[in-house]
């Protein structure tokens, strides 16, 4: 996936604010080119601004056609989004993440059309595009607001484009048992338990922690914290035989 080469299309947007919250969705995830099918001077400047924040400079470099057939002429691949199947609404439909693998491998511009906030995209607009994706919601409630699919499919595009990232791992056995050996051999130091009751204590430990499926930055706090204690604990022991030393004199 290059994120570089990924185009977002607004085809007719309505509302500035709508065009300003998209500029914001596709910073968030790291796409940056801006395609609308409409005239510049149609758009609020202030109205844009308010809700893009920083991502303003996406709007200040999009770029404005007559049509979709223009806006992804120089596009290997053009997906349309669209809650509507129909015969008029290509055969099939992908999902997000199936159109992220669609276009994994792909090193050519791909464009994402979003239509209307009303009326979405006709089906003159999805026949412009070479496929179509839909986002899955509620039967009750199936529309979303334009930012909102922007968002959704930009963050799918951003996941593929990262797909080694990940938000929480958990230590495997080994390195649980360094948090272990430093947890014990802190209250050992401090005079916690005998060094006949070392195997018990670590036992209880291991077990408590690994179902506790701890990640690497919660195991460093708990070796920290345990440290720490035993430091305090000796800083402690001395000022105490410090002040006795003092009360023989």
């Amino acid at each position: 996936m290059n994120l570089s080469k990924v185009y977002v299309v607004l085809c007719r947007p309505e509302e500035s604010r709508n065009v300003g919250a998209a500029c914001r969705a596709m910073a968030n995830n790291g796409i940056s080119h801006l395609r609308i099918v409409g005239r510049r001077e149609d758009f609020d400047e202030e109205r844009v601004r308010i809700l893009a924040i920083h991502a303003a400079e996406i709007w200040e470099k999009a770029e404005f056609f007559n049509s979709i057939e223009d806006a992804t002429a120089d596009c290997a691949v053009s997906a349309a989004t669209t809650r509507r199947r129909g015969k008029r609404r290509k055969g099939k439909l992908f999902l997000p993440e199936e159109f992220c693998d669609f276009v994994q491998d792909s090193d050519a511009k791909i464009a994402v059309v979003f239509g209307n906030e009303r009326t979405g995209l006709t089906d003159d607009e999805v026949a412009a595009c070479s496929t179509a994706v839909t986002i899955p919601s509620s039967e009750g409630f199936m529309s979303l607001n334009l930012s909102h699919a922007v968002q959704i499919i930009c963050y799918h595009l951003f996941r593929a484009d990262r797909p080694n990232f990940k938000g929480y791992e958990k230590i495997d056995l080994s390195r649980l048992d360094k948090t272990v050996s430093c947890m014990t051999d802190n209250l050992q130091k401090i005079g916690f338990f005998k060094i006949a009751g070392r195997p018990d204590m670590e036992n209880f430990w291991r077990g408590i922690l690994s179902r506790a499926a701890l990640s690497e930055s919660e195991a460093k706090y708990i070796e920290k914290t345990f440290t720490k204690i035993a430091g305090l604990a000796a800083r402690n022991a001395a000022a105490l035989d410090g002040q006795a030393r003092q009360d023989k004199k």
